[in-house]
């Protein structure tokens, strides 16, 4: 997803619209490859993509963590431009998601890779990611909070694995946006500067670990 997304913003040169076209042809001929373990969520959207429905019924109703699993980078490439990583972050979510919730989950990744570019704290990530996602209300505070919860666990040196099991992954990290996002935000904070023990904290964790995973590694 990663590399779909690189490949759309060097074609767009960071224009929305032309974004918006070529990422949703990118995610067409993907799924036309027959993908291993592409999530529901996804695939349901990428079938509506191939049936051309119009752009408001684009996307599903899930908050799944695909959009986090790809928004890192245009935090990074579109470091120097908020309005832009803003605007890229939602059309690349929306065109698979549409819960509020994973718009929010997308938009923290990718603060979360611009704050570790420019070496950042995490209240900055913390107030960036309010302002960004006022709009969504119910969602953002909710992910806010869990956001906050992060931050209390790390300085009270607790474990990954131990938050994770906190928020309701005791049997491993789900795929479900504010279960992924706030274990990753946790294993990014424990190990900010180190990319293997960072990597190998969120995989203890278990569940959907190739995603989260990635999620930390493009952080870190």
């Amino acid at each position: 997803h990663t590399c779909m997304l690189a490949q759309s913003i060097l074609v767009s040169g960071g224009d929305a619209l032309a974004f918006e076209r070529d990422f949703a042809w990118r995610l067409r001929w993907w799924f036309a490859g027959l993908p291993a373990g592409i999530g529901l969520a996804t695939l349901r959207s990428i079938l509506k993509l191939w049936l051309f429905v119009p752009q408001r019924f684009r996307g599903v109703h899930s908050a799944g963590n695909g959009p986090a699993m790809r928004s890192a980078l245009l935090g990074v490439c579109f470091s120097d431009d908020e309005a832009r990583m803003a605007e890229l972050v939602r059309i690349s979510t929306r065109l698979t998601h549409i819960d509020p919730k994973a718009e929010c989950g997308a938009m923290a990744i990718a603060l979360a890779a611009r704050c570790s570019l420019r070496g950042e704290s995490f209240e900055r990530f913390h107030a960036d990611l309010r302002r960004l996602t006022a709009r969504h209300g119910e969602a953002a505070i909710e992910l806010l909070g869990l956001a906050e919860r992060v931050s209390e666990s790390v300085h009270a040196g607790q474990t990954t694995s131990a938050f994770a099991m906190g928020i309701g992954c005791a049997t491993g990290v789900t795929g479900y946006m504010y279960h992924s996002v706030p274990a990753v935000l946790h294993a990014w904070q424990s190990h900010p500067l180190d990319y293997a023990a960072a990597v190998k904290a969120i995989i203890r964790c278990g569940g959907d670990s190739d995603t989260t995973a990635a999620m930390v590694g493009a952080i870190v």
